[in-house]
């Protein structure tokens, strides 16, 4: 849909691609759920076992400073910014203290500003205040454009028009796919016991003298795991 999307993000180190595999199998050996598919972005991923999750009844926190995830709020799925060091547990109150609109708005609003993390473009002029003001008076992107005639001042109507297609094509980029199959239920992505001779032979392969020690020193249901 947009070929900049992403475009102006350095490439990969070559000194990290190649570490992938091994983080894969580190993870497998300590017991932690990895999910992987070629073409499927994280977020969706994220998304996609969030909403399995309120489905099934349970309590979801997603931990990640990435605004995208603002719009997966709910009663039950809230956010934890590894960056906020007040370790509060968002839900929609703070969303909307941070956006001035609602989780279910988010997509909307993210679309109408663009995202320059992203290289996703906006509309000319609109940032967050503008975008949320929008969002306040008409509701969603479509109600906007079916009432653009009520949009003052002129130019913010007539860059709202001129930007119509773009805005629509990024609600579709924005609006996390949260209806993936995945590989594991959520149920099963719990922490599992981990496999202490595989992490033994990790240890020993990459030289973590450390970890070695201390993966010796313990018991084998209480080992450490590397964060």
């Amino acid at each position: 849909m947009l070929p900049e999307y992403k475009a102006q993000r350095p490439e990969m180190p070559a000194d990290l691609s190649v570490q992938f595999d091994q983080i894969v199998e580190y993870l497998q050996a300590a017991g932690v759920c990895s999910l992987c598919r070629d073409g499927v972005e994280a977020d969706d991923y994220i998304a996609s076992l969030a909403r399995q999750a309120e489905r099934a009844g349970m309590t979801v926190v997603i931990a990640s400073a990435d605004k995208d995830f603002m719009q997966l709020v709910s009663p039950t799925i809230g956010l934890l910014n590894p960056n906020d060091k007040s370790n509060a547990i968002w839900t929609h109150v703070q969303v909307r203290e941070k956006t001035g609109v609602e989780p279910e708005q988010i997509v909307d609003w993210l679309a109408l500003m663009g995202d320059a993390v992203d290289n996703i473009p906006g509309v000319p002029g609109v940032g967050p205040k503008t975008a949320a003001e929008l969002m306040g008076k008409f509701g969603t992107v479509a109600g906007l454009f079916d009432r653009l005639g009520e949009v003052r001042p002129d130019g913010l109507r007539q860059r709202l028009t001129a930007a119509a297609d773009a805005v629509r094509r990024n609600v579709e980029m924005v609006r996390l796919r949260d209806d993936l199959p995945c590989e594991s239920s959520p149920a099963e992505c719990g922490l599992r016991p981990p496999d202490v001779e595989q992490l033994r032979e990790l240890y020993r392969r990459w030289g973590f003298k450390g970890m070695l020690a201390a993966l010796e020193a313990t018991s084998a249901g209480h080992q450490p795991v590397l964060i």
